[in-house]
């Protein structure tokens, strides 16, 4: 995924238009292409497109993998208990299972 003059960004912030995203998530990732046209200094983007960039990525998450990442979201909100944080770091690794087995099927 290579930004506007062919840099690689490993930052997370390529171009937003790079695959399609599910239905459910296709308003996101029209309004972060649009931020992205409007805006050109990469910084300034950075900032302003920040809330849609991290919208669609859980939107994206939530599509792929509903479950797990109900779980990451709903364990990892806050510090809590050591069994909390125990349970949280099992539900992020599930999402990153799921996620993975999902990049390796397509």
């Amino acid at each position: 995924m290579s930004e506007r003059g062919g840099k690689r960004k490993s930052s997370g912030s390529a171009s937003p238009s790079s695959s399609p995203a599910p239905a459910k998530c296709d308003a996101l990732q029209r309004a972060l292409i649009e931020c992205h046209h409007r805006i050109h200094d990469e910084l300034q983007r950075s900032i302003a497109c920040r809330h849609l960039n991290r919208s669609l990525a859980e939107c994206l998450l939530s599509a792929s993998c509903p479950e797990e990442a109900e779980a990451v979201r709903s364990l990892c909100s806050s510090a809590g208990t050591s069994l909390k944080r125990s349970q949280c770091r099992d539900a992020q690794l599930s999402l990153s299972v799921c996620l993975a087995s999902r990049q390796e099927s397509d």
